[in-house]
Parts: C-alpha cells; sequence; structure tokens
C-alpha cells in the first residue's frame, strides 16, 4: 500500500507490517513481479525502482521515462504452466562455471545504501537479480502520461518501447490507408496476454481520422474524446523469447558490471585526488619558506642539493625539522601510500573482476552474433558486437597498464618518505639505524617526474587534454598485431583507463540498442475499440474511471478461437450519458483481442455486455477476478448524519450473462456503449454475492487472484480484508 505522504507499507496476509519505505518521490505506481520475489515501484520523475519483497532494499533503478509513470504490468510466460513439450528450450548461463560471483560497486565512505540509486548491499539478492537463467521469462510493461509504453525484460533490461500517439491505428475493418490516430491520449491500464503474444492498452483521448464519412458519422455526433481500447502485437516476445531470455541475461548483467566499474573509477578519483591534495597542502609551505628566504630555486633543486650531500639550505632544514617534521612525513605517507594500496584493493576486487566477465559476456554475445537466423531478427548486429567485444579486451588491457604504473608510483612515494625520514632524523641529529632504506635513484626519478606530476590521476581523467605519451616503436608493433587478430584500434595505448571505459560504454550502449530500435518496430497497434465518449473538456483528462483486465482460459464456444485458448476480459465503468440514457452501469467485453483470429474465418468474436447498479449504489472500484468473476466495490448513494455511510462488495459470475455479439462492420464510427444500451443486466442484490460494510470505502480495490482476499480502504482511515470464498464476512483486521 501507498500513503498519501507517499510510502510503501507491505504486510503479510495475517497483517503483520514487514517494512516501510520513503522513495522520497511521490509513487503513482505499484506492481507485483510473477514470482512475487520483488516489486516494482512507478514515480512521478519516470524512475521505475525494484524493491525486495522481504526487506524492502533496492535491488535496481531504472529510468525509462521522462514523466510520471501512471501503470505497470508484469506478465510471466504462462506457456509452460500448460505446455511441457521437448521442444521448449531452456537457456543456462555458463558464466559461473568459470567465474567466482559477480564482484560488487565498491562502497564511498559516507554513503547510505539506496544513495546510488542502483543497489543495496545484499549478496544474496543481487546474486539473484543478475542470475536469471532459471527464472521464467518475464516483461514488464509501463506506460507514462505522454503515452509512451516501455518493456523491459525481467524488468531491468529495456527491450522496447511505443508511443500511442504516434502510432497509426487501422483497424482490420478499415482501409489501411485510413489509419486513425489518438491524440492526447491518456493510459489508464496496460495487461500483457498470459502468452506475451498481446498487450491491451485501456486509454482515453481523441481519435484522428481522414474518412470523410466517419466525421458525418454518429460517433461525430457526440465528439470523438472518449475511452478507447487498444490491441498492441507483442508476439516477437512469445516468438523469439529464447534468443530474448539469452541476450536479456548476458546484456543486463554487462550493463550491472559496468556499473562496478563506473563506481570504481568514481571512488578512486575520489580517494587519490583527497590524497594528492594532502601532499600538496604539506608541501606547499616550502615554496613559500623558498621564497621567504630569497632563495632562486625550486623545491625539487632544493631537494636534489640534500640528496647530493650539499650543505641544506635554511629553507629546507626549516620545512623538514619545523614545518613538516617527522610526524607530519609519517601521516602524508600513510595517506598517500594507503592511498595507492585502497586503489590497487579495488582494482584487484571489483574492476579486474568485472571486466573479466564483460569480456567473457560479450563473447558469448559475438558468438550468438553470428547465429544470424535466430539472432539476426532480434537485431543483434555482428558488427557492433564485435567492435563491443573489441572494446572489453582493450579495457583488461588498460587496467593492467594502470596496475604497474599504480605500483611503480606507491613504490616511488614510499621510497621518498622513506628518504626524508632520514633526512630529518639527520639534521636533528638523532639515530636513523631503524629506519627503512631507500634508493637514492629513485628519489631522482620521483623528484624529477612525480613530484608535480600525477600519472595516477592522469589514467583516472576523461578529458581529451591529458593522452598517454606512447614511442613510435611500441605504436608500430601494435599496428603489426592487426594482421594477427590484434585490436583494430591501434590508438587504444593513447587513451587512459577512464577514456577507455567511456569508449567501451558507448559501444556497449550502441550495440544494445539496436534490438532495443528492433523491437520496438516490430510492436504495433493493431485494432482499437471505441468504449464510451467523454465530455470534451480538460475535466476529461482527470477523471479517474474504474477499470480491470485479465485473460481467463475459455470454454465458450463463441470465443473458442483465441489463441492459446486465452480470452481477454475488460470491465469499465460507462460514465452517466444522458443522451443516451445510460447511467450507473458497468460495461463488460471479452474477446477482443481474439477477434483478430476470428476475421480469418469471416466471424467476430467480441462480445459485450452493460450491467446495470443497483438503485441506491455507485461503483467505486471494480476488478476482476479469477474464474472470470467481477468484484465491484459499491457505495451508497445515501447517508445520514449518524453513520458514515454504508457501502457493499458484490461477486458476479461474468461468464453466466448473456453477452451479446458486437459488429465491427461499422468500424469507429459507433461507440460500444450504445451498441449496448438496449441490452441492460440489471443487477438485484438478493441473486448476486454480496458483502455488506458498516462504511463508505474509496478506491482502490485490490483483489489477489491466487488468495481470494479483497483489501478496501473504508472510512475513518480503515483498512478491511475481507475473505471472498467464505459463507459469511470475515475481517482479518480493521486497524
Amino acid at each position: 500500500m501507498v500513503t498519501e505522504d507517499s510510502k510503501i507499507l507491505l504486510h503479510r496476509f495475517n497483517w503483520q507490517r514487514l517494512w516501510t519505505i520513503s522513495p522520497g518521490r511521490c509513487i503513482t505506481s505499484l506492481c507485483w513481479r510473477p514470482d512475487g520475489k520483488a516489486i516494482a515501484v512507478g514515480l512521478e520523475d519516470g524512475t521505475i525502482s525494484l524493491h525486495d519483497v522481504e526487506n524492502g532494499k533496492l535491488l535496481r533503478s531504472l529510468k525509462s521515462h521522462t514523466v510520471a509513470v501512471v501503470c505497470l504490468n508484469w506478465e510471466e510466460d504462462g506457456q509452460l504452466n500448460r505446455d511441457d513439450s521437448p521442444n521448449l528450450s531452456t537457456y543456462e548461463d555458463r558464466t559461473p562455471r568459470f567465474f567466482p560471483p559477480a564482484p560488487r560497486p565498491p562502497r564511498t565512505l559516507g554513503v547510505v545504501c539506496g544513495d546510488t540509486g542502483f543497489m543495496d548491499d545484499n549478496e544474496d539478492l543481487y546474486q539473484e537479480l543478475s542470475n536469471s537463467s532459471y527464472q521464467r521469462f518475464n516483461v514488464l510493461c509501463s506506460a507514462d502520461n505522454d503515452g509512451n509504453i516501455c518493456f523491459s525484460i525481467f524488468g531491468i533490461f529495456p527491450i522496447g518501447k511505443i508511443n500511442i500517439h504516434k502510432s497509426s491505428v487501422s483497424t482490420p475493418f478499415v482501409d489501411k490507408q485510413s489509419a486513425h490516430q489518438l491524440m492526447n491520449a491518456s493510459i489508464y491500464k496496460v495487461a500483457l496476454s498470459k502468452d506475451l503474444c498481446r498487450l491491451i492498452v485501456m486509454c482515453s483521448g481523441e481519435l484522428d481520422e481522414n474518412m470523410t464519412e466517419l466525421r458525418q458519422s454518429q460517433m461525430a455526433a457526440h465528439g470523438m474524446n472518449g475511452s478507447h481500447g487498444l490491441v498492441l502485437d507483442t508476439s516477437i516476445f512469445f516468438n523469439r523469447k529464447n534468443e530474448l531470455h539469452q541476450l536479456a541475461q548476458q546484456a543486463s548483467n554487462i550493463e550491472e558490471l559496468t556499473e562496478v566499474i563506473r563506481a570504481s573509477l568514481s571512488v578512486m578519483i575520489k580517494q587519490w585526488s583527497d590524497a594528492m591534495r594532502t601532499f600538496h597542502e604539506k608541501f606547499a609551505s616550502l615554496s613559500t619558506l623558498i621564497i621567504d628566504h630569497a632563495l632562486d630555486s625550486s623545491p625539487q633543486e632544493e631537494f636534489l642539493s640534500l640528496l647530493g650531500g650539499a650543505r641544506t639550505s635554511p629553507a629546507v632544514h626549516q620545512f623538514l625539522v619545523n614545518t613538516l617534521g617527522e610526524v607530519g612525513v609519517k601521516r602524508v605517507s600513510k595517506v598517500v601510500c594507503g592511498a595507492a594500496k585502497e586503489l590497487q584493493r579495488i582494482v584487484l576486487d571489483h574492476m579486474q573482476p568485472a571486466a573479466e566477465i564483460i569480456a567473457f559476456r560479450m563473447g558469448e554475445l559475438r558468438a550468438l552474433s553470428r547465429w544470424r537466423a535466430r539472432f539476426q531478427g532480434i537485431g543483434l548486429d555482428e558488427v557492433l558486437i564485435n567492435n563491443a567485444t573489441e572494446r572489453s579486451g582493450m579495457i583488461l588491457v588498460q587496467i593492467e597498464r594502470f596496475m604497474r604504473v599504480l605500483a611503480s608510483v606507491e613504490q616511488q612515494f614510499s621510497n621518498f618518505f622513506n628518504w626524508l625520514l632520514k633526512c630529518i632524523k639527520l639534521l636533528m641529529q638523532e639515530p636513523s639505524d631503524q629506519l627503512l632504506p631507500y634508493n637514492s635513484e629513485l628519489v631522482v626519478i620521483f623528484l624529477k617526474f612525480l613530484y608535480d606530476q600525477d600519472p595516477v590521476s592522469q589514467f583516472l581523467d576523461l578529458s581529451e587534454v591529458h593522452n598517454i605519451e606512447v614511442d613510435l616503436e611500441t605504436m608500430q608493433r601494435v599496428k603489426e598485431l592487426v594482421q594477427f587478430g590484434g585490436f583494430s584500434d591501434s590508438e587504444y595505448l593513447r587513451r587512459t583507463l577512464a577514456k577507455e571505459f567511456q569508449e567501451m560504454e558507448c559501444s556497449f550502449k550502441e550495440a544494445f540498442q539496436m534490438p532495443f530500435l528492433s523491437i520496438s518496430r516490430k510492436i504495433v497497434c493493431e485494432d482499437l475499440l471505441p468504449l464510451f465518449p467523454l465530455p470534451s473538456s480538460s475535466a476529461s483528462t482527470s477523471m479517474i474511471i474504474p477499470m480491470s483486465i485479465s485473460y481467463y482460459e475459455e470454454v465458450s464456444e463463441s470465443v473458442s478461437s483465441c489463441q492459446h485458448g486465452l480470452v481477454d476480459y475488460i470491465c469499465f465503468q460507462v460514465p452517466n450519458e444522458p443522451t443516451s440514457n445510460i447511467s450507473n452501469c458497468i460495461g463488460i467485453a471479452r474477446g477482443f483481442m481474439c477477434n483478430l483470429s476470428s476475421l480469418k474465418k469471416s466471424q467476430t468474436s467480441l462480445e459485450a455486455v452493460l450491467l446495470s447498479i443497483p438503485a441506491g449504489y455507485e461503483c467505486v472500484d471494480l476488478s476482476l477476478y479469477k474464474d472470470t468473476h467481477i468484484v465491484l466495490l459499491l457505495n451508497g448513494t445515501v447517508t445520514s448524519s449518524e453513520s458514515s455511510g454504508d457501502a457493499c462488495m458484490m461477486v458476479v459470475q461474468a461468464r453466466d450473462l448473456p453477452f451479446i455479439s458486437l459488429s465491427r462492420s461499422s468500424s469507429l464510427n459507433v461507440w460500444t456503449s450504445h451498441q449496448l444500451k438496449d441490452a441492460v443486466v440489471q443487477l438485484q442484490m438478493e441473486n448476486e454475492k454480496v458483502r455488506y460494510i458498516p462504511h463508505s470505502v474509496v478506491a482502490p480495490l485490490a483483489v489477489s487472484a491466487s488468495r481470494g482476499v479483497a483489501c478496501v480502504f473504508a472510512a475513518r482511515k480503515r483498512a478491511l480484508v475481507y475473505i471472498l470464498e467464505e459463507d459469511e464476512d470475515e475481517v482479518l483486521d480493521s486497524e
């Protein structure tokens, strides 16, 4: 549940609260992962965050939208439940055979869990999310206020996007040259079919079309602004689910490991820059002392003079003995050398293992891309994958080179500090036998090349200004290696580690963008069903209309032509229409998705019925329930000063209702509700299963199809939970 101040509360069925979290932004939608282990949360800024059900910790955060996410639907491949045929292949990830568990992003001191927006600190959650080998193939659909519908495999790998404003709707009943578009559409609800082949979208908007006869039709008379149902063809998810599973498995893990390298670079840059700042702050006073003593020399020259055995200048003597001192040298040495060792640890524990696994996974994808018959159809481009694979090899070379440079720098800093300690002891005429030895040649190299330069920061720099100098002989050898299978880009040695990572990341985005674009082009709008008109005003865009979509295995002969035996049911409240004498009614349509396959037989499977709410009640919310049941949440229209109102829940068996077949021959010129105005079924309280509630109720109504439990919100801030399948009302809790 979500509170008014945007906190998420999760309870067990015995009403035990497990956790409460606050994302810090307005929550606009919620959705469960099909296996119940995670929950997706849509936010007003377009972010979708995934949280673990057991503790609420952040699993992953995606930015698929730029505006508020209005609805979410997460569906898994239901075909495995009904078909155990041996031709259904499963995909096993081979990476765990050769590599230990994937590394986690390193932590920065002072950062609280969840601040990065990537992952909370829980090893089991991370491994469970990243390993989708044994997950049933599933797709998360999300829709926003701009009419965009995005698709993500396993909820973490974006694979497609469609905008219903820009998509042409050419229904099977109209010439394709007369395509329609929805203008200013607002999406209410989306629902993927159990076989992932179709997506039904419930939305409102103005129907824009080019047909002159439709402009003069009945719809034009009532205005073309209303609520519509759309059917999108998403059969690519079912037809290529094995290929998409393999792609998503590899690509999502590569993206997660890329985040590990990015976080490692960020932590390394901060730690090393802090260490260098400390070093330069401590030694900056030597330059000031040299100026104060009117000396015409640099700090490096003064130190070289001291190393050569010449007389110590007053500035150096004052700096070493009074300003810096033995304690100061030890502190700076601990900071700088400690930072170097920490950078080495980050590389060995995080960055290098991540880069090695990335290279292996890219090799797996390169092998798949060469299987053109299967993977070219989903946009896995061999050229782009080859380029990305090469970049993943280059980053390994850069990491190895960086480690050599870092080890050398750490050794020279340590040697320089040992020499300084020796000098301080001699200047103070104290014994220095217990000090570590130093190498004079390394001190000279340090003063010439490292005292005022920073090769480590140069490798971590992203700017184009700092290029690594490489001698001509080395560059010539690299170019010669191209003929023997070496990297085709021979300029990679001139790039820094950070720049190489940026190049690799860009190649990954380019390679993974191709499947996204390819799948997006194959998701098309197949059909449109006008449901009921809405007033052409700004108020209609803010109307909250109760709607529900579900899919059932149907045995009715009239809708038996549906693919895989699934029939879609669409339930919606019809706004009062004085001009058509339709008031206080609930509409139910079934077979909308199946209608496409029926056309080949010159039939129509679309059926619908109108239900009239009993007098004295109005519908607050509704929900389709298992076995084609519909749960209606009704409020009494008459209240007294002595009570907060009366309400009830009514359970109706939709399969037994007198559905009538709808004609689609007239195309889009008749609202579905208008075709049913003469066939309204009156609901009677005594004939239906009714649960009375001694309080007025508000939306939303949530019904669990698997547990037979309904949760409603009543007056006085009370949450009521009912068992629908018991003979008597049973309230589990009313706190």
